[in-house]
């Protein structure tokens, strides 16, 4: 199966919900898969708590991909 949605950045909750933020505000709906979350409501645990990947459409990736990467480097400065 081929998918139109690209994984831009796996990572903690609250990273996620800032780059999402981010994404919105610029026009872009990302999705957010939260395995924990699903496994939780389907009666199965997780390794990985508060952990979750953000999908874009891979129109907007290039426009996406920056975000991440502003994001992710105002977390290590």
């Amino acid at each position: 199966m081929d998918s139109n949605y690209k994984k831009i950045y796996a990572g903690s909750f609250i990273i996620i919900q800032l780059i999402v933020s981010k994404l919105e505000a610029i026009g872009i709906n990302p999705i957010v898969k939260d395995e924990a979350e699903s496994g939780r409501l389907a009666g199965f645990g997780t390794s990985t708590p508060n952990f979750q990947e953000v999908y874009v459409n891979s129109e907007e990736l290039e426009a996406a991909i920056p975000v991440v990467e502003s994001v992710t480097s105002e977390l290590h400065s």
